[in-house]
């Protein structure tokens, strides 16, 4: 489902939170990206797109940016330059096991996913954009809920897009969700370092 907002603060970060990249997601994440509004965003500017459907190629694949929809996520990236990039996805039932699995670094060459609560699980997005688009400062997270989400698992989704679009810097959002998370974060910073070494997101 095709949906774009922008909410403009004036000074202060560009965030860019890009929904439904791949397959039918976009059903699911339209839910999230729809609650958030003007009052969400204190400075800077938030810029909110969720795609049509496309065919499903996994973002860990380096041909889905030579697709159709993997350059338009390129061409929005590239035109923005956002300090703050989120991917919201969903997931069958059946893959969480592997998205969190510990082996998955193994198996398909990035850190497993973060549990926050309720089955929304976070991560960094795909390395073939998160070093080659952004900078090191940036934030850049993947953020994952059923794509037949429960109440409260809309809820937490909901809530922790909003903790991002409140936030100037990794600083101020590692804070607002350590509150919360506190081990969660402290796992996200030990597989960033892992994972990027001297080139670490969120």
């Amino acid at each position: 489902m095709g949906y774009f907002k922008i909410i403009d603060k004036g000074e202060g970060p560009t965030r860019l939170f890009v929904g439904g990249v791949h397959g039918k997601e976009g059903a699911t994440t339209i839910k999230a990206l729809s609650q958030i509004h003007e009052s969400d965003v204190q400075t800077g500017k938030l810029l909110i797109y969720n795609c049509e459907r496309s065919p499903y190629i996994s973002t860990l694949d380096e041909r889905y940016y030579n697709s159709e929809i993997g350059k338009e996520v390129l061409f929005i990236i590239n035109h923005h330059k956002p300090s703050v990039y989120v991917e919201p996805h969903c997931y069958k039932p059946e893959s969480y096991k592997k998205l969190v699995a510990k082996d998955r670094k193994q198996r398909v060459g990035v850190p497993p996913l973060i549990e926050l609560e309720d089955g929304v699980l976070i991560g960094s997005v795909s390395p073939f954009i998160r070093t080659t688009h952004f900078k090191r400062e940036d934030i850049c997270i993947t953020l994952e809920m059923p794509c037949s989400p429960p109440k409260k698992s809309l809820n937490v989704y909901v809530n922790v897009l909003k903790a991002i679009a409140r936030s100037n810097n990794r600083a101020e959002l590692e804070n607002h969700l350590r509150v919360r998370y506190p081990q969660q974060v402290k796992t996200a910073r030990r597989y960033a370092r892992e994972f990027f070494g001297d080139y670490p997101p969120f």
